[in-house]
């Protein structure tokens, strides 16, 4: 089971490297990570274990976070329709964006940023994501909303980026006109 101690934090190297692509079929180690990984989120998100293991909840890890310089990334979370995203992407790509941006209105956070960095990380409204399952088997994802910034952030991750790169440095609070705010 992986804990905090397996979060990789900011200023590690492995953080700001471009990932590796991984090669199908996957190994086993890849495919155990992967599983590593999404048990994490779950149970980070269960109050009791999260607490009994001091897990910092999450929706979403990359590889590179546990220090694995490889493109996959996992994901659990709901949208605003209550419906699950449960994924192991490996080598996930946007394919598409939309031209309307939107962010979070308290911020976004990070497993490996033990500090809080206020400011708008503004994103792609909807993406379309494509990867692989464990199996090998291509995956479409279109996503909008909370599930789209959570597979940005985490996708910025396997390029060697943090999401307070996307912060405007002169006035962190700046909230350009038509961003939609997902509070």
């Amino acid at each position: 089971m992986l804990t905090m101690d397996d979060i990789v934090r900011e200023g590690d190297p492995v953080l700001r490297a471009v990932a590796e692509p991984v090669d199908f079929p996957l190994s086993d180690e890849d495919k155990e990570t992967g599983q590593k990984m999404l048990e994490f989120l779950i149970n980070s998100q269960d109050p009791e274990i999260a607490e009994e293991h001091e897990l910092r909840g999450g929706v979403g890890i990359a590889a590179p976070q546990i220090g694995i310089s490889k493109r996959f990334i996992a994901i659990h979370l709901h949208d605003d329709n209550d419906r699950l995203y449960s994924h192991i992407l490996y080598n996930p790509k946007i394919r598409s964006h939309s031209v309307e941006n939107a962010c979070l209105g308290g911020g976004e956070g990070c497993l490996s940023v033990d500090r809080e960095i206020p400011g708008y990380v503004v994103r792609s409204a909807r993406v379309t994501v494509e990867a692989f399952d464990i199996d090998g088997k291509p995956l479409k994802l279109r996503l909008k909303g909370y599930p789209a910034i959570v597979v940005q952030h985490e996708i910025d991750h396997l390029n060697g980026v943090m999401f307070y790169d996307h912060i405007n440095k002169k006035n962190p609070s700046y909230l350009p006109p038509d961003v939609i705010v997902y509070e």
